[in-house]
């Protein structure tokens, strides 16, 4: 059996492409899986998963759940809004508390960029980052690649803009590395004020005109404004943003092609983009939360099976 170069997934720039590749072809298997009448398997019966979300999380952690659900894992779920963490404990001792309960897996997101890695060396179990501060979101850029696969065929060769706030967003870096280690062209496009100096060191060009980027572009990938990792205004006001770099179906219409828009979610309706846009033919956000369910039994069960 083919198995990942790496016992844990800490972010995209620690894989390969066969890792990638690998992940797919499981991916394309679990997916058959969830879409049958009985959607469990009992790949993973003897594995137990704790979910450590330090930072509030909804669809992330409910994907990791359910994922771990068809798979027939064991599910201890910990939020650190009600845990030791608030009475002073260090990261290493609430990990290693709930490693000594004899569990095979840790799924963790926190606001520190980093973390994953610095448990991986310090804890004895297989690490799964859901989201290290601004820095990676391994898992999302993984099924917004599959999700692009799936409806164009292939990433190679594709031209993909990411569009609104890179500084923030962990999506847009992990999702850089993984569209370019698969061959595709990557392009972002914001304010000036919310795109990293940089951001062209990593082999990305910068078009700050929302209507060139997407005439240049297959896909549209609209990221979420995150107002919550904002300590100042960045812009205006949200409506000045929406008018610059949202996107709606007159703007979509109006180009000389059809391209995919794509969103990692929770979308602000209205902001990056409107409702007819989300709701449309071109969207495949409905395809990436799906795809997000098989890619995370895909990335479990593949790291599970490299547990001693």
């Amino acid at each position: 059996m083919k198995e990942l170069s790496v016992n844990h997934l800490l972010g995209i720039k620690y894989i390969n492409e066969n890792d990638i590749n690998l992940i797919f072809e499981t991916a394309d298997h679990f997916k058959e899986v969830i879409n049958r009448p009985i959607k469990k398997v009992p790949s993973l019966r003897d594995i137990t998963i704790a979910n450590i979300f330090f930072e509030n999380s909804t669809r992330t952690k409910l994907s990791f759940e359910l994922a771990q659900k068809r798979l027939s894992a064991d599910v201890i779920s910990f939020s650190a809004a009600q845990s030791s963490v608030k009475k002073g404990e260090t990261l290493i001792d609430t990990v290693n508390n709930i490693l000594s309960m004899k569990v095979d897996m840790v799924v963790m997101r926190h606001s520190n960029p980093g973390a994953a890695y610095f448990l991986s060396k310090n804890v004895k179990a297989s690490i799964v980052n859901a989201g290290d501060g601004a820095h990676e979101h391994p898992t999302q850029a993984l099924l917004d690649s599959y999700s692009i696969r799936e409806k164009l065929g292939d990433v190679a060769g594709k031209k993909v803009v990411i569009v609104g706030d890179i500084l923030h967003s962990r999506v847009a870096l992990s999702n850089i590395y993984a569209l370019q280690m698969q061959g595709a062209e990557v392009k972002v496009c914001g304010p000036k004020t919310l795109i990293p100096r940089y951001i062209e060191s990593l082999g990305v060009t910068v078009e700050p005109n929302l209507r060139k980027a997407l005439e240049w572009c297959d896909v549209a990938n609209m990221l979420r404004v995150q107002n919550e990792r904002m300590d100042v205004n960045f812009f205006p006001s949200t409506r000045e943003y929406a008018q610059q770099y949202g996107v709606d179906k007159a703007l979509l219409d109006s180009l000389d092609k059809e391209i995919v828009i794509m969103h990692p979610g929770p979308i602000n309706r209205g902001v990056e983009i409107t409702s007819e846009v989300a709701d449309s033919k071109q969207s495949v956000i409905l395809n990436q939360v799906e795809n997000g369910v098989a890619i995370r039994m895909a990335v479990i069960y593949l790291l599970a099976s490299k547990i001693q």
